[in-house]
């Protein structure tokens, strides 16, 4: 089931099929990606209870194996619609014996959009209902149409963050599991990092240590987004590699990836969100659009 919300400006349309924008039209423009079969069919998937890979596609939890797709299940599962109004969407997903089969932990897991004026606020929020310690990673994953404005090339688009800084490009082995080695990523004038399709020859370029929002734009155009993610610590950067896909994912994660060749045991992974027993976690971003 899709869901209108917006104003008189800003449009969007979610699914309850993963609780995923399908569309974001801001004075009538498309600025999310709209899925083509030849790069990525999906266009702002939510990551959760995992982010990126486990190698072997499984963790061990408390002595027994369990399976874990790309980027965990909400993606691909159906949420409940909660509270619809003119301009805001609360979706809810919660445990079911299926979901407990590959990730034991009983939860309430809501994700809310709201439209004020130019702006998408987004927030997750997650309850745990099991007996003990909950364990999870969570994120956003949104694709944004490049390019923004009519007659430019993707390689006219940047990213700007708001202050001079050097992040850390985390690494990444080739088949995408962390491989331990770390390093500088410098930025033009420290804030400026341009766009070219190659960059993504290797995959994603995932980072840290980084300014916590984002300007996509281009000083030859007039449309841009910002993201601003204030507690989310890792920033991805995609699309499909080898290719010269018209979009870039822009996306704000809690957490990373398994390590190359490491089985992780979940309750061990340091960069999880570690939620007791009742307790409630809340972690709002936005979406910009000029």
């Amino acid at each position: 089931m899709e869901y209108t919300i917006g104003n008189d400006k800003l449009t969007v349309i979610v699914s309850s099929y993963g609780a995923e924008m399908q569309s974001v039209k801001y004075e009538g423009r498309e600025y999310l990606w709209q899925g083509d079969s030849r790069y990525w069919e999906e266009h702002a998937p939510v990551l959760f209870p995992f982010v990126g890979r486990f190698t072997k596609g499984q963790y061990t939890f408390q002595g027994r194996s369990y399976p874990m797709t790309i980027h965990g299940f909400a993606k691909l599962s159906e949420f409940s619609p909660e509270e619809i109004t003119e301009d805001s969407i609360t979706l809810r997903l919660t445990d079911s014996p299926a979901t407990y089969e590959i990730y034991p932990f009983h939860f309430i897991f809501e994700v809310s959009y709201t439209v004020v004026d130019n702006q998408i606020l987004v927030s997750y929020h997650v309850q745990n209902l099991t007996d003990g310690t909950m364990y999870f990673g969570i994120g956003g994953h949104p694709g944004f149409q490049m390019p923004l404005d009519d007659g430019l090339e993707f390689q006219d688009y940047y990213l700007e963050f708001p202050l001079s800084h050097t992040p850390t490009r985390v690494g990444h082995t080739p088949a995408c599991f962390l491989s331990g080695t770390d390093t500088d990523y410098p930025l033009e004038e420290g804030r400026r990092l341009p766009l070219h399709h190659d960059m993504f020859d290797d995959d994603a370029v995932v980072l840290k240590n980084v300014a916590d929002s984002v300007t996509l734009k281009s000083d030859k155009g007039t449309h841009s987004v910002t993201l601003s993610y204030p507690n989310l610590p890792y920033l991805g950067l995609w699309h499909a590699p080898k290719t010269e896909a018209p979009y870039i994912c822009i996306e704000p994660w809690s957490s990373l990836p398994s390590r190359q060749d490491i089985v992780e045991e979940f309750q061990y992974k340091s960069d999880l969100i570690r939620l007791e027993q009742d307790e409630d976690y809340q972690n709002d971003w936005k979406i910009t659009l000029h």
